[in-house]
């Protein structure tokens, strides 16, 4: 199932994925949690 958000600001149009920006969320939690641990591991976000 696709959710999508659409946001106009004046002339632009942008369509936001809520199932990615869920995912990304996720992501960063997990990040946050490993990094209270002092156990990071580089991922793909770190390692650009």
């Amino acid at each position: 199932m696709i959710c999508m958000k659409l946001v106009i600001d004046g002339n632009a149009v942008y369509e936001i994925d809520e199932d990615c920006m869920e995912r990304r969320r996720r992501r960063l939690e997990e990040l946050e949690r490993r990094q209270g641990n002092g156990s990071l591991e580089k991922t793909e976000e770190t390692k650009n």
